[in-house]
Parts: structure tokens; sequence; C-alpha cells
């Protein structure tokens, strides 16, 4: 919150609504790897910069996907959810863009802008109360469905 976009980084253009932070990481990388070459010190006198502007651009890709996926799809009415929306900066944007473009937005409180862990950190717990372990013999798996009785 205390550093400024001054740093310019590259924006995902994939077709669709695709996008990649691969670029966007691997340009940070060789700039900063050429910024350090000239200054050790480059990334401690400007960590607060290249923070804003690495958010910066990763809020401007979401948008421009969110907004190129409105327009084509005629969807007036959109709600920022997931743990992404407890981003102060995206929530900022998000209204702003959404006031410009007339949608009706929603997004819920913080205490609600969870992500995946606590969803699977809940089954975790249930499947303990019942004593569901696996064996540790099992394989990981991303794809298994979750299933529990509450």
């Amino acid at each position: 919150k205390s550093g400024n976009p001054i740093f310019d980084f590259p924006i995902s253009k994939l077709d669709g609504y695709q996008f990649s932070f691969s670029g966007l990481k691997t340009a940070l990388l060789y700039y900063l790897k050429d910024q350090t070459a000239r200054d050790p010190n480059f990334v401690t006198h400007n960590l607060n910069d290249l923070c804003a502007s690495v958010q910066s651009t990763i809020v401007e890709t979401l948008l421009i996907n969110l907004t190129k996926a409105s327009a084509d799809f005629q969807i007036n009415t959109i709600t920022l959810a997931g743990g992404v929306s407890a981003n102060s900066f995206l929530r900022t944007k998000f209204l702003e863009i959404g006031q410009k473009k007339g949608w009706d937005t929603y997004i819920p409180p913080l205490e609600y802008c969870t992500d995946n862990a606590a969803m699977i950190g809940i089954t975790g717990y249930f499947k303990y109360l019942k004593g569901d372990f696996a064996s540790l013999s099992a394989k990981a798996e991303a794809r298994l469905p979750i299933e529990y009785e509450i």
C-alpha cells in the first residue's frame, strides 16, 4: 500500500479470456537481474514500488479480461469473490471500472473472502471428526472428489 506502480511490466495477451503470469514473472526476473547488477540495493530501495507495480499489472490483466467477458457476453452484474477479492487495490479498481462501465458490482465483506485453503481445512476437520484417514501409501491426486457429511 505504500508503493507506487512506477515500473512497467507486460500485460498477458492470450486468446480468449485466458491469461498467464509467466511472462510477468520472467520480465520481473530479468528486470531485477539487470537492475541489481547496476545497484545491489535496488530491490531494498524500491521494494514497495516493485510490489505495487507487479500488483498493478496483475490487476490490470484481470480487469482487461473481465471487461472483455462482460462486453462479449453482455453481463453487467458482476461479483468479485474468492481469496483474491481480499486485495484492497483490486477491490478499488473493480469498483471504479464497474462504475465507469455501468455494472452492478458486488464484493463480499473481507471475512467472506477466503481461498481454497479454508475449504480444504474445513473438509479435513470433518474427515478428522469421522476418523476418515488415508493410509500412508495413498498417492496424491489433485482431482479427487471431496465427500463428507455434516
